[in-house]
């Protein structure tokens, strides 16, 4: 990706243009003088139509105005936007009769980039205007999606009467009364659509249309024919009237340059174009063509610089050409900023809606008397007492935020959703995109709610026995419970839910419920055994016959025997796992039934991975019978008892290895394809799933963030869908067979960067960091040997989108849709899918980051469960709670009887460590898990339990190898 030379020609002087009405206040422009008096008062045209008057220190940057409305906005992207004012003849004469324009500048090629809720509202009034200001120009259809958004934001919900009023009363664009039937049949298409998802879908509509934040600026070629110049993210484009006829992408062009009225563009050398070097264009003066250079400067450096550009050294005799660079943070900085986080969440109220956003309906802890804000410029700043930042398990579609939450937190809910309590305010900020979801603040969680339990752990650890093999064996009994309660998700929940529908035939019934009633009604007395042999243990029971009982072995091998007798139950999970998948194909009733269940609070999981728990159940006891083993000596009567059960168990998980390697394929297939839109026959005999992660995809519009999916015949890339369901669009598909792979950072500048070439396509790939390239590398590779010695299935499988061939040099029409595809966008109300804007795809997209088959098979044999201390960073007590790590995410309950979690924690992404000194935690057995400015300490009742849980949770944090995970399937063969 290399620099454009930006600069006029030798001579030309800094000057402002003297002839346009509208120009740019750059950030290190000078205000123009003001007559007398050392502050000047200058008024602000808001977007939303209200004006501010700001004062300003005479001969201030123009930055200094800028940074004055985006902090009185509390605008924390305020780098998208701008200032634009008449000519400096008019401020000069009667500067507090001027008025400025707050606009936005800089329109990045995804509005998902945006990660504030306040920005994208901006960028829809931006919108708003330009369509009013028949700027932004499409046809009917568009116009009246766009329309019906916007009213959908006003006034709320459909209704004929309501609607015919509202748009009788304002006119959004010329000639609206012959749109006006067709605004209304598609407002009644948005029917419970917040202000803020509307926002969102206007500008998914809008930034498709070719004159999307297009400025024109008119100019003549060399023949003298009247066009229009403008300048976009993706380079510098050439219209006819509103007809775009030419672009140059930045990566084809060398230098621009101006010299007096002739604005020059130096192209790059290609031997397939037809253009010549350098084209010239003629503007209406030398101020109108630097007003341009400099535009073209600024977007240059905005869109494809990773850093602001460092200044030009001052000549020492004579300046030859301008000292103008671009001054401000680039697109890349801004986003890395916003993602950091640290910065404050404010409310907003949207003036012209009758129904206010939701996050501007949270009211913030307030003075007495104090006044509710009026317009958007005064704005209520939430408290930054630190609290909660967990999430609430809910099973509403949306993920909620608590009134008066102080600032937003990273990703965290069950994985499926869960219902919302009464108090609790849903937010917009979630839908249907965002940097990270919103937290709930839970009474039970905060930091107020529970009783300090520093003494009563203290007093109960010391009564404790010492012996690891306690720990282990009470390890057994925390997972068995937990395992019991998954097991009742399918006996209980599932059951009970199918019982009251007739939408599952009784076949499938028979072959679910039978099945898993008989392992229920055992592991309940094996549980129950196991607790009577630990309060012996501990000497809560018979406490003058505790040494014959300080072992769980016998215990163990006893169950162990016994589960034998159910093997015949294990091997119809499979089965059953496959036949309510093709139950659900099948039938749009069940499909209803189980997408409905997987809502509900206790279903904190997919259902379909309820379904494998006993299998992977197995391979729990193996390991915690290997561990009795390793600690015990052959002279320890428990030794005997713990090697006949650990022959038993490893003999059972050997016949089920075939069936669970089979089956966990089968399951991912099954819901990566939930979270796919735009693909057919997805699970086929023979595909295997490697790794899925976010990658960047360079194309024209540069750097863009991408879902991408290997699986061992075929790599596809995807993105951000804007369904109800934030499922993936796939845009593309590259074979694997044929593919060669080579890193490319030298010949593109872009750090971590990977070329793919296929047969038939190329693409060029970023990774977040090195390590996530070579992970990338490793798999692509590893799935390009598959896919050679295979003759495995032929992976022609997309239903829409065609393979995208553009390649970077080529720019604007790649990932882009015909405006006749705008109406699919909208969302069905007849067939809303499941919420899932918080499955391990969504994690990693917020992320940035992968995670591989490998990694799963192995947290699939990393759970645990068990009773953990909690603390803040800043809080002083320690709360106690019952936590289960499973699915790369700790699941927090108040008491191990609970039937669903409180709230969740994701654990992709976190660092885990030992507290240093300076972090004054002066008590054994902390661990500290560290994402970003989020800081949690938990504490674990022993040595033993607090190296499990760092051994559980590291898996999670840090990715297998493939080196690591051969060795690992070969000692632990399941």
């Amino acid at each position: 990706m290399g620099e454009i030379e930006q600069k006029p020609s030798p001579g030309s002087r800094l000057g402002a243009p003297e002839n346009s009405g509208v120009s740019t206040l750059e950030h290190g422009q000078k205000l123009p003088p003001t007559p007398s008096g050392k502050l000047m008062s200058i008024k602000i045209q808001m977007l939303d139509d209200t004006q501010e008057a700001f004062e300003v220190p005479q001969r201030a940057p123009g930055k200094v105005l800028l940074d004055a409305v985006c902090n009185h906005l509390n605008l924390v992207e305020g780098d998208y936007f701008g200032l634009e004012f008449p000519d400096h003849k008019k401020i000069t004469v009667r500067p507090k009769h001027v008025v400025v324009k707050f606009v936005v500048k800089f329109f990045p090629p995804d509005h998902t980039q945006l990660q504030e809720e306040l920005t994208r509202y901006l960028f829809a009034l931006q919108v708003k205007q330009d369509l009013a200001q028949g700027r932004l120009t499409c046809n009917d259809t568009s116009a009246a999606l766009l329309i019906s958004h916007i009213v959908q934001s006003e006034i709320g919900d459909f209704d004929e009467a309501s609607d015919r009023e509202h748009l009788a009363k304002n006119k959004y664009i010329p000639q609206q009364d012959a749109l006006e039937d067709k605004i209304v049949e598609f407002h009644h298409n948005h029917i419970g659509q917040t202000p803020a998802e509307s926002d969102f879908q206007l500008l998914e509509i809008a930034r498709r249309l070719e004159m999307y934040g297009i400025r024109l600026h008119p100019a003549k070629d060399r023949e003298g024919t009247k066009i229009n110049l403008a300048v976009a993210n993706t380079g510098i484009l050439v219209f006819q009237g509103f007809t775009k006829i030419n672009a140059f992408n930045w990566a084809k062009v060398r230098k621009l340059s101006f010299k007096r009225k002739r604005f020059l563009i130096k192209l790059r050398p290609d031997a397939n174009s037809s253009y010549q070097d350098t084209l010239e264009f003629l503007m209406a003066s030398r101020d109108f063509c630097k007003s341009f250079w400099k535009i073209c400067v600024e977007h240059h450096a905005f869109f494809r610089l990773f850093e602001e550009p460092k200044p030009k050294p001052k000549p020492v005799l004579f300046s030859r050409g301008s000292s103008f660079r671009f001054s401000g943070r680039t697109q890349k900085q801004v986003l890395d900023y916003v993602k950091e986080g640290g910065h404050k969440k404010v409310q907003f109220e949207r003036k012209h809606s009758k129904i206010q956003s939701i996050r501007s309906l949270a009211t913030p802890p307030t003075e007495p008397n104090s006044e509710v804000p009026k317009q958007v410029s005064k704005l209520a700043i939430w408290s930054q007492k630190e609290l909660l930042f967990f999430f609430f398990n809910t099973s509403h579609p949306q993920i909620g935020s608590l009134t008066g939450s102080p600032h937003l937190s990273e990703l965290s809910i069950n994985s499926q959703g869960g219902a919302v309590p009464a108090s609790v305010i849903l937010s917009p900020n979630l839908s249907p995109d965002t940097k990270q979801s919103s937290p709930l603040v839970s009474p039970l969680l905060n930091d107020q709610a529970c009783p300090r339990t520093d003494d009563e752990e203290e007093g109960r650890r010391k009564r404790f026995p010492t012996d690891k093999a306690y720990f282990i064996a009470k390890e057994v009994s925390t997972t068995e419970r937990t395992y019991l309660k998954d097991l009742e998700v399918i006996t209980s929940w599932f059951q009970s839910t199918v019982s009251k529908e007739d939408a599952m035939p009784e076949a499938l019934k028979s072959l679910i419920f039978p099945n898993f009633e008989p392992l229920h009604k055992f592991h309940t007395s094996f549980l129950k055994e196991t607790e009577q042999r630990l309060a012996l243990w501990e000497g809560r029971s018979n406490a003058h016959i505790r040494g014959d009982y300080q072992r769980i072995g016998d215990v163990l091998l006893k169950n162990i025997q016994g589960m034998k007798q159910l093997a015949a139950h294990l091997w119809k999970h499979s089965e059953a796992l496959e036949a309510l998948e093709t139950g659900i194909r099948s039938s749009r009733r069940l499909e209803n039934l189980c997408r409905d269940f997987e809502l509900q609070k206790v279903c904190y999981l997919p259902l379909n991975t309820f379904l494998l728990r006993p299998l992977h159940r197995l391979m729990h006891y193996k390991q915690v019978l290997e561990r009795l083993c390793k600690h015990h000596p052959p002279s320890h009567p428990d030794f005997r008892d713990c090697r006949a059960a650990l022959a038993e168990i490893t003999e059972m998980v050997a016949q089920l290895h075939g069936t669970m390697i089979k089956m966990e394929n089968f399951q991912k297939l099954h819901e990566l394809k939930k979270d796919l839109i735009g693909i057919d026959n997805l699970v086929i005999p023979g595909r295997e799933f490697i790794r899925l992660g976010s990658l960047s995809k360079l194309s024209g519009k540069g750097l863009q963030q991408r879902m991408f999916f290997l699986f061992n015949d075929v790599l596809l890339y995807t993105s951000r869908g804007l369904t109800a369901s934030n499922q993936f669009k796939v845009h593309g598909q590259l074979p694997l067979y044929g593919m060669t792979i080579e890193e490319s950072e030298d010949e593109w500048g872009v750090p971590h960067c990977l070329t793919l070439r296929g047969q038939r396509q190329s693409i060029i790939v970023a990774a977040s960091s090195r390590s996530e390239m070579e992970k990338w590398v490793e798999d692509i590779q590893m799935a390009i040997d598959l896919a050679e010695k295979s003759s495995g299935p032929t992976p022609e499988f997309l239903a829409s989108s065609p393979p995208d061939n553009k390649s970077p040099d080529e720019a604007t029409v790649a990932d882009q849709e015909s405006e006749d595809d705008l109406s699919a966008s909208r969302t069905s109300l007849e067939r809303q899918a499941p919420h899932r804007g918080n499955t391990m795809v969504h994690v990693c997209w917020h992320r940035n980051t992968s995670v591989s088959m490998v990694d799963f098979s192995v947290a699939v044999e990393n759970q645990l469960s068990g009773n953990l201390l909690r603390k803040f960073k800043n809080s002083n007590g320690w709360q106690k709670l019952w936590v289960v790590f499973t699915n790369f995410c700790l699941f927090f309950y108040k008491s191990h009887q609970d039937n669903h979690p409180l709230a969740s924690l994701p654990l992709l992404g976190y660092s885990l460590t030992i507290p240093s000194e300076s972090e004054d935690i002066h008590k054994d057995y902390v661990f500290k898990l560290h994402f970003k400015s989020h800081v949690y300490y938990f504490r674990a009742e022993s040595e033993y339990t607090f190296e499990r849980w760092m051994e559980v949770i590291r898996s999670a944090t840090s990715s297998a190898s493939r080196a690591h995970i051969l060795s690992h399937k070969e000692s632990h063969v399941y």
